[in-house]
């Protein structure tokens, strides 16, 4: 991963992360507090129907204690007592209780002995006119529970039933039950009415009264719950509004989804903008900073990237960053470049010395080719540089020029120093000279750039050369310059077996050879280089005779010219 990179997800990423976890809770305790706000407001509302009921019953208690004096309720009373609740007595009872209701307004009346025993009852009809109007009718008491304050359930409806002693001369006669339909209407909150855990009424017309049954089946009775209903989070509270009666149980329910919604939708846009405000800043204060930390680095990175090139480790100019850590870093870096430097240098200087050392080990087996190597090495440098090649390189053709003939010390000097003429044999052992050499310095890793010039420098432009019969560009052109300068020294310098020949004659030669063995570009750039001074010597004296050149040059190996260096 890159640094940049890097830096960036260090300096943005945790702060993301920290303002998302941040707004995420600051979004669970709005809702929280808003959550209990709600219920704190259901329980407000509980409390206030709870005081309004208990002032009713008040109220309807000292009603209730006026109607049970009417003498003629009494009358009708004892008569049902007394004929033993015969039809028309509980007719009479049942005019008197219809006469009571319609006039007091209740939907429910019910006289019942002093035991409990239902005698008449009752209650008023739903309401079927398009004007609304309805009317009490008598109800069967046999099928009336024995409730006389509290809830009572009749036909699938609940009235609120309150009940008073219908007292005769100090002696209870019965008992006088009224009750109102128990309206949902009053409540400004969703509601549900509970009998043995079943849903009865509710004021939830969206959803089955069996659905907010099963959801309501684990919440305890007198306690507050939280339930799940149709994928929503609801709050149930049990009212506190009097008895309800034995099996009856009054439940408000809140829907909290609905009630925090329009708060978590305001949460929701701010957080929203302020959080795309605070990540676009954290963004752009990321990238200010990676690249802040990034920028001189990968300067350094760049400047490195060049030695990869020329080899050498370049010195830093002055730097200015404000980043002490850089500062320190390139003013190291410069110093272990000096060092390095110096140490290359001496390690060159050293190397040039051992190759130098190994050349005239080599020509010292030999007082004839006595400073061949350093001849041609001159010849090779003073060609590339009329090529116009590049300092480093004409450096490199240098020194393989010094080591071409490295492998030369494997040969016998029976067969270097033969003054006759050479056998196929002994022709074969020379040839394998430029492998030798190679052999010799490969396994030295500062002698790496000049293996092709000692291995490839016999071979001719034709391909008919060794040791691999390459040709034309195939060689280097080390090795091609090389092969041109090694070629000019040993036809102008004097061997055993022959006289050296005048430059003129080694130039025409290399003319007439150009195409076959040599490259013909080298050799034109050759020919145009000052004299040498061992040639130039040789040029101004008299030219030997044919005959006496003929004496002195044995005839060549077949496949071997006579001035080829050996």
């Amino acid at each position: 991963m890159r640094l940049q990179t890097r830096t960036f997800l260090v300096c943005f990423v945790p702060f993301a992360l920290l303002l998302t976890v941040g707004f995420w809770m600051i979004q669970r305790l709005v809702q929280s507090a808003v959550g209990d706000g709600v219920r704190a407001t259901l329980r407000d509302n509980q409390f206030a129907i709870a005081r309004l009921h208990s002032k009713s019953d008040l109220q309807n208690s000292r009603f209730l204690r006026v109607v049970s004096e009417n003498a003629a309720l009494k009358s009708g009373i004892q008569l049902l007592v007394s004929e033993s609740h015969s039809p028309a007595a509980r007719r009479t009872v049942e005019d008197q209780l219809r006469e009571l209701g319609e006039l007091m307004g209740f939907d429910f009346l019910l006289v019942s002995a002093p035991d409990g025993t239902p005698l008449a009852a009752v209650v008023r009809e739903p309401s079927r006119d398009a004007d609304g109007a309805s009317q009490l009718v008598p109800v069967d008491t046999t099928a009336l529970e024995s409730n006389r304050k509290g809830l009572l359930l009749i036909g699938g409806r609940a009235f609120q039933v309150a009940s008073v002693p219908v007292d005769q001369d100090q002696e209870n006669i019965g008992v006088l039950s009224v009750g109102e339909f128990f309206d949902f209407s009053e409540f400004t909150t969703p509601a549900v009415l509970l009998h043995n855990g079943v849903v009865i009424n509710s004021n939830i017309s969206s959803i089955p009264y069996v659905e907010i049954g099963a959801a309501l089946r684990n919440c305890p009775a007198q306690s507050e719950c939280d339930i799940r209903l149709r994928g929503a989070n609801w709050v149930s509270l049990p009212m506190q509004s009097g008895s309800m009666g034995e099996g009856y149980q009054l439940r408000s329910l809140q829907n909290m989804d609905a009630a925090i919604a329009p708060v978590q939708t305001i949460l929701h846009d701010l957080f929203l903008a302020v959080d795309i405000g605070c990540v676009v800043v954290a963004l752009l204060c990321s990238l200010i900073s990676s690249r802040s930390i990034v920028r001189p680095i990968a300067g350094l990175v760049s400047h490195l990237r060049n030695s990869e090139h020329t080899g050498v480790l370049p010195e830093f100019e002055s730097n200015h960053s404000s980043i002490f850590e850089i500062r320190q870093l390139v003013e190291n870096y410069n110093h272990a470049a000096v060092a390095v430097r110096a140490a290359r240098d001496s390690l060159h200087d050293a190397y040039v010395e051992f190759v130098g050392s190994l050349a005239n080990a080599l020509d010292a087996r030999d007082h004839y080719t006595a400073g061949h190597s350093m001849r041609v090495s001159e010849l090779s440098s003073a060609t590339a540089a009329a090529m116009q090649l590049d300092r480093e390189h004409i450096e490199r053709i240098r020194v393989g020029a010094l080591l071409h003939d490295i492998g030369k010390i494997g040969i016998a000097d029976a067969i270097l120093q033969k003054t006759g003429r050479l056998t196929d044999e002994e022709f074969a052992i020379v040839k394998k000279h430029p492998v030798i050499g190679r052999q010799i310095l490969e396994g030295v890793g500062g002698l790496t750039p000049f293996l092709d010039a000692v291995e490839l420098h016999h071979e001719n432009w034709d391909g008919s050369g060794y040791p691999k019969g390459q040709s034309g560009e195939q060689t280097p052109v080390d090795a091609r310059i090389i092969h041109v300068s090694d070629a000019y020294d040993a036809m102008t310098t004097n061997r055993s077996y022959r006289r050296g020949l005048t430059h003129r004659r080694a130039i025409e030669i290399l003319h007439e050879y150009a195409g076959i063995q040599f490259d013909p570009r080298i050799v034109e750039v050759f020919a145009q280089l000052p004299l040498h001074n061992a040639a130039a010597q040789r040029e101004a004296e008299p030219e030997t005779s044919p005959a006496t050149q003929a004496a002195l040059e044995p005839a060549p190996v077949p496949g071997f010219e006579a001035w080829e260096a050996i």
